[in-house]
Protein backbone atom coordinates (compact mmCIF):
# COMPACT_ATOMS: atom_id res chain seq x y z
CA UNK A 1 0.00 0.00 0.00
CA UNK A 2 1.12 3.12 -0.71
CA UNK A 3 2.64 5.83 1.54
CA UNK A 4 2.39 9.29 1.06
CA UNK A 5 4.49 12.22 3.07
CA UNK A 6 4.15 15.75 2.06
CA UNK A 7 6.90 18.20 3.23
CA UNK A 8 6.49 21.88 2.27
CA UNK A 9 8.02 21.66 -0.83
CA UNK A 10 7.43 18.33 -2.23
CA UNK A 11 5.16 15.15 -2.00
CA UNK A 12 6.70 12.25 -1.55
CA UNK A 13 4.92 8.51 -2.51
CA UNK A 14 7.12 5.31 -1.32
CA UNK A 15 5.36 2.29 -3.05
CA UNK A 16 7.06 -1.28 -2.25
CA UNK A 17 10.96 -0.01 -2.58
CA UNK A 18 10.31 2.89 -5.11
CA UNK A 19 10.53 6.71 -3.63
CA UNK A 20 8.11 8.87 -6.26
CA UNK A 21 8.95 12.75 -5.62
CA UNK A 22 6.74 15.53 -6.93
CA UNK A 23 8.72 19.20 -6.26
CA UNK A 24 6.10 21.79 -6.16
CA UNK A 25 6.15 24.93 -8.57
CA UNK A 26 8.73 27.47 -8.84
CA UNK A 27 11.04 25.30 -5.70
CA UNK A 28 14.82 25.55 -5.67
CA UNK A 29 16.14 22.34 -4.93
CA UNK A 30 19.38 22.91 -3.03
CA UNK A 31 21.19 21.25 -0.20
CA UNK A 32 18.59 21.76 2.33
CA UNK A 33 15.98 20.50 0.38
CA UNK A 34 18.05 17.46 -0.68
CA UNK A 35 19.21 16.72 2.57
CA UNK A 36 15.59 16.17 4.07
CA UNK A 37 14.60 14.37 0.94
CA UNK A 38 17.13 11.95 1.62
CA UNK A 39 16.54 11.73 5.49
CA UNK A 40 12.97 10.79 4.65
CA UNK A 41 14.31 8.57 2.60
CA UNK A 42 16.38 6.99 4.89
CA UNK A 43 14.30 6.92 7.80
CA UNK A 44 11.54 5.40 5.61
CA UNK A 45 13.64 2.43 3.78
CA UNK A 46 16.53 2.04 5.92
CA UNK A 47 19.04 -0.03 4.60
CA UNK A 48 16.68 -1.54 1.82
CA UNK A 49 17.53 -1.13 -1.54
CA UNK A 50 15.21 1.48 -3.31
CA UNK A 51 14.93 3.43 -6.34
CA UNK A 52 14.29 7.07 -6.29
CA UNK A 53 12.11 9.04 -8.94
CA UNK A 54 11.49 12.50 -9.80
CA UNK A 55 8.19 12.31 -11.51
CA UNK A 56 8.76 16.56 -12.80
CA UNK A 57 4.97 17.87 -13.12
CA UNK A 58 6.05 21.14 -12.28
CA UNK A 59 8.75 23.68 -13.28
CA UNK A 60 11.57 24.12 -10.63
CA UNK A 61 15.13 24.24 -10.39
CA UNK A 62 17.56 21.56 -9.46
CA UNK A 63 21.23 22.48 -7.90
CA UNK A 64 22.31 19.20 -9.16
CA UNK A 65 26.26 20.05 -7.05
CA UNK A 66 24.92 20.27 -4.27
CA UNK A 67 22.29 17.17 -4.17
CA UNK A 68 24.56 15.08 -5.98
CA UNK A 69 26.76 14.69 -3.27
CA UNK A 70 23.81 13.38 -0.56
CA UNK A 71 22.82 11.06 -3.13
CA UNK A 72 25.98 9.44 -4.04
CA UNK A 73 26.42 9.01 -0.39
CA UNK A 74 23.02 6.75 -0.45
CA UNK A 75 24.45 3.01 -0.34
CA UNK A 76 21.01 1.47 -0.74
CA UNK A 77 19.72 4.03 -3.45
CA UNK A 78 20.03 1.58 -6.69
CA UNK A 79 18.99 3.73 -9.09
CA UNK A 80 17.90 7.65 -10.01
CA UNK A 81 15.19 7.89 -12.69
CA UNK A 82 13.40 11.60 -14.29
CA UNK A 83 9.80 11.61 -14.97
CA UNK A 84 9.63 14.51 -17.77
CA UNK A 85 8.51 15.89 -21.49
CA UNK A 86 9.78 19.11 -20.99
CA UNK A 87 13.21 20.52 -20.83
CA UNK A 88 13.81 19.57 -17.81
CA UNK A 89 14.53 16.19 -19.74
CA UNK A 90 17.19 17.54 -20.87
CA UNK A 91 18.62 18.94 -17.67
CA UNK A 92 18.14 15.61 -16.26
CA UNK A 93 21.20 14.35 -19.28
CA UNK A 94 23.14 17.12 -17.24
CA UNK A 95 22.41 15.87 -14.00
CA UNK A 96 23.20 11.85 -14.85
CA UNK A 97 26.60 13.55 -15.23
CA UNK A 98 27.16 13.83 -11.53
CA UNK A 99 25.48 10.87 -10.42
CA UNK A 100 27.32 7.22 -9.55
CA UNK A 101 24.47 4.99 -10.14
CA UNK A 102 21.98 3.94 -12.99
CA UNK A 103 20.18 6.65 -14.02
CA UNK A 104 17.62 7.13 -16.89
CA UNK A 105 15.01 9.42 -18.08
CA UNK A 106 11.24 8.73 -19.03
CA UNK A 107 8.05 10.16 -20.86
CA UNK A 108 6.02 8.67 -18.64
CA UNK A 109 5.77 7.20 -14.57
CA UNK A 110 4.48 3.42 -15.70
CA UNK A 111 8.01 3.29 -17.99
CA UNK A 112 9.93 4.97 -15.10
CA UNK A 113 8.34 2.23 -12.29
CA UNK A 114 9.09 -0.30 -14.88
CA UNK A 115 13.22 0.43 -15.03
CA UNK A 116 13.14 0.87 -11.47
CA UNK A 117 11.48 -2.72 -10.42
CA UNK A 118 14.01 -4.14 -13.08
CA UNK A 119 16.92 -2.19 -10.79
CA UNK A 120 15.57 -3.77 -8.13
CA UNK A 121 14.78 -7.28 -9.36
CA UNK A 122 18.95 -7.05 -10.19
CA UNK A 123 20.01 -5.82 -6.59
CA UNK A 124 17.74 -7.76 -4.29
CA UNK A 125 19.61 -7.58 -0.78
CA UNK A 126 17.17 -6.73 2.05
CA UNK A 127 12.92 -6.08 2.28
CA UNK A 128 11.34 -4.02 4.12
Amino acid sequence: MPIKITLDFCTLEFIDKIAIAVINEGVHVDFETSKIITQTCTNYFKQTPFVYLTHRKNSYSVDVTKYSTLVNQMENLKGFGVISTSLSARNAEIESLFLDLPFAIFDDLDEGLKWAKNILDNNPEKTI
